[in-house]
């Protein structure tokens, strides 16, 4: 089995693994120290971060470059942050025209005794039995965080909350959130209600670059709905300069939580905490989070647009490789005072068969800080590349053929 590196998108060979082949990409800059499990290896000492939230995620928005993670992947109540995922469907389906901003839907008894006044929980106060537009639902459920908002988009979009959980649940897939469940709209108790996160971060900056018109309502700071003045419960729209939301969120059983975004300098950075017993210590947590990764890190580019970053396998062309690329600039946060080198990989199933046509999908990049993945960046193919002759075909197949013998025959030992 051979290898072939690649120098700063320089073409030295290739690692062809079967199914899954392998590029590494050898980046030559100034690297980055890996932050991971409440600390950063390789730091300078006053650079170590420290957080008493039980699970916690930093990322830039724009790369999605993780800069600090503490159990991200722990599965815990969301609790009200779990109302993302509620606005994300309907953004999804204005965006789509199923529905409109001036539909008007209605507050049954259901939505009024479970998540409206008598219920005692976050709420806009909407009347029971009255018809409240899709628009004003929407202020309701992120401004004021009202359940009973959340229950009536449910019930007009699917009829029922269950329903309703059910298309979270698959939206949550298609957007790559593979480990979610949702059991009801607003995150109330239920056992079914689970994210980490890390899917808590993953959905935040989806919105934010898809949605960025509705994105502008989590940095209101009050509503008034049935004649009464609610503020926005997000600590940091007072506390930080230049935070413009998420969302908070508390259940006995998952502790006080919070997801949060703040721009400075031009870049965006997304924090998410929960498991935290008070909501001053979850404020804090995500505070000196966000201070310490604008203080600390910056945006390093590796690969331009479309700049040519490696060679995938070709099996039956013409020719035997064909040129791999970005469509987006591939950047990473790298920490300003660290030193330690960045790992790239181009990760895809091959070799990928003739023909192959220019801007077909390929794979990822994938870009390692220590032992973590920091960023992962779709690619495709930088040109086209016809059938190779009959002679050219067969040596392929049978080059295919011998390394499917070696991997049949070390899977037996």
């Amino acid at each position: 089995m051979t290898t072939r590196a690649f120098t700063n998108g320089r073409r030295r060979g290739f690692a062809w693994l079967g199914l899954t082949a392998v590029v590494i990409l050898a980046i030559g800059i100034g690297g980055v120290a890996l932050a991971a499990n409440n600390s950063v290896q390789g730091a300078r000492k006053e650079d170590v971060f420290e957080t008493g939230a039980p699970t916690a995620i930093l990322i830039e928005a724009n790369s999605g470059s993780v800069l600090f993670e503490k159990n991200a992947d722990e599965l815990r109540a969301p609790s009200s942050m779990m109302k993302l995922m509620t606005v994300e469907v309907v953004f999804d389906a204005i965006k789509k025209g199923q529905i409109k901003l001036t539909d008007e839907f209605l507050i049954s008894e259901n939505t009024w005794r479970k998540g409206g006044a008598p219920a005692g929980g976050s709420t806009m106060f909407a009347a029971i039995n009255s018809r409240v537009s899709v628009d004003d639902l929407l202020h309701g459920a992120i401004i004021q965080s009202g359940n009973d908002s959340c229950m009536a988009l449910a019930e007009g979009i699917a009829n029922n909350e269950s329903a309703f959980a059910e298309k979270m649940t698959a939206r949550a897939r298609e957007l790559g959130m593979t480990r979610s469940t949702f059991a009801n709209s607003n995150g109330l108790p239920d056992p079914g209600n689970k994210m980490s996160v890390r899917e808590l971060a993953i959905l935040a900056r989806h919105i934010i670059l898809t949605y960025p018109e509705f994105y502008k309502l989590f940095g209101e700071r009050e509503f008034t709905w049935n004649k009464i003045r609610q503020f926005n419960r997000n600590p940091l729209l007072t506390t930080m300069d230049g935070a413009d939301g998420f969302k908070t969120g508390y259940t006995k059983e998952g502790g006080y939580g919070m997801v949060g975004s703040a721009v400075q300098n031009g870049t965006r950075l997304i924090v998410v905490v929960n498991g935290l017993e008070s909501a001053d210590d979850r404020a804090s947590a995500a505070k000196k989070l966000l201070e310490w990764g604008f203080r600390n890190f910056e945006v390093r580019t590796l690969f331009a647009a479309e700049q040519p970053i490696g060679y995938a396998k070709v099996f039956g062309g013409e020719s035997g490789t064909v040129g791999v690329a970005a469509s987006e600039p591939v950047q990473v946060m790298v920490q300003k005072n660290g030193n330690d080198k960045l790992l790239a990989r181009i990760v895809y199933k091959g070799p990928v068969h003739a023909p192959v046509a220019p801007g077909q999908s390929i794979g990822l990049i994938k870009i390692w800080r220590g032992k973590e993945v920091a960023v992962e960046t779709p690619v495709h193919t930088t040109n086209a590349v016809g059938v190779g002759s009959t002679m050219r075909r067969a040596m392929d197949g049978a080059i295919e053929l011998v390394i499917g013998m070696v991997r049949s025959g070390a899977e037996r030992l």
